[in-house]
């Protein structure tokens, strides 16, 4: 896995397999199902506390033992990442529009510009430089909510646009984003993937298959390819180049994650069933 910082690792874990959980989940149970992927128990338990500030969890106490579950804000937040993680969009029409974002932020507020980044290139955007971000998505009501959110509504201008003069969108796409370097990590994810399908698709016996090697491997897949909808503006297929291996790559995430599934999910669940009751008592 590329990314191995402990936030990360806590939201896969609770996006894959604790998303619609209602009871919350013992502390000792998340040490237990993170401890494959290099978490010791004190930096479980630090990212925790730390994630519980932020409010992405709540957190609850019997005695000596806490409980964690999503905020709302969290749960918001995976349950978003989930629809694109699992419906890509490439297969939209495309109505000839463009929809550009500029914004004016100052220096001294510049961790606001850097989050206004990141929002805007999981909507899809590609920047085309000094402050012009541009999507063939029609996303005003997503781009009005986020302004909001972030209260940058007088900073922030939102246009609809057709392309004009001798330039083709193909020379928009590629000065916007950089597609070439996508389909490059879209390869590589089929190269590393595909030989673990292969291996679990073709076990003469199923019952040798151990669950938590398929919990471990489903973690590892939907974690590196949770990343793609971060770098993937899900372009129109009319916008795209030849043999683009962004549907390819969908396909063996999806047949994998399935295949997967049902021994993961028993792992997690018996991971679960040894945990103390929790306690009623309201979250933090």
């Amino acid at each position: 896995m590329k990314s191995k910082r402990p936030q990360d690792l806590v939201f896969t874990l609770f996006g894959e397999y604790l998303l619609h959980r209602r009871k919350p989940v013992w502390v000792g149970s998340l040490i237990s199902l993170l401890r494959p992927f290099g978490l010791t128990e004190g930096a479980v338990r630090t990212v925790l506390s730390r994630m519980t500030r932020k409010s992405w969890l709540g957190t609850r106490r019997r005695g000596r033992n806490s409980f964690y579950s999503l905020t709302a804000r969290g749960h918001r937040l995976l349950e978003e990442g989930r629809d694109r993680i699992f419906h890509p969009t490439w297969e939209d029409a495309w109505s000839g529009h463009w929809y550009l974002v500029t914004y004016s932020i100052p220096e001294d507020t510049r961790h606001l510009r850097d989050r206004l980044r990141v929002r805007l290139a999981w909507l899809g955007f590609g920047s085309m430089g000094n402050g012009v971000w541009i999507t063939p998505h029609d996303v005003e009501d997503r781009i009005l909510a986020m302004a909001s959110e972030m209260n940058v509504q007088d900073k922030l201008f939102f246009f609809r646009a057709e392309q004009l003069g001798h330039s083709e969108a193909d020379d928009l796409v590629r000065r916007s984003w950089d597609l070439d370097a996508l389909s490059d990590r879209y390869g590589k994810f089929l190269e590393r993937w595909r030989p673990v399908f292969d291996r679990y698709r073709g076990a003469a016996d199923p019952a040798e298959i151990r669950e938590v090697d398929c919990f471990v491997d489903r973690f590892k897949l939907i974690h590196e390819f949770r990343r793609f909808p971060l770098e993937d503006p899900f372009l129109p297929q009319v916008l795209l180049p030849p043999s683009w291996p962004g549907q390819e790559a969908a396909t063996l995430f999806n047949d994998l994650h399935d295949l997967l599934e049902p021994p993961a999910e028993r792992y997690v669940a018996g991971v679960l069933d040894d945990a103390p009751a929790s306690t009623p008592a309201r979250a933090r």
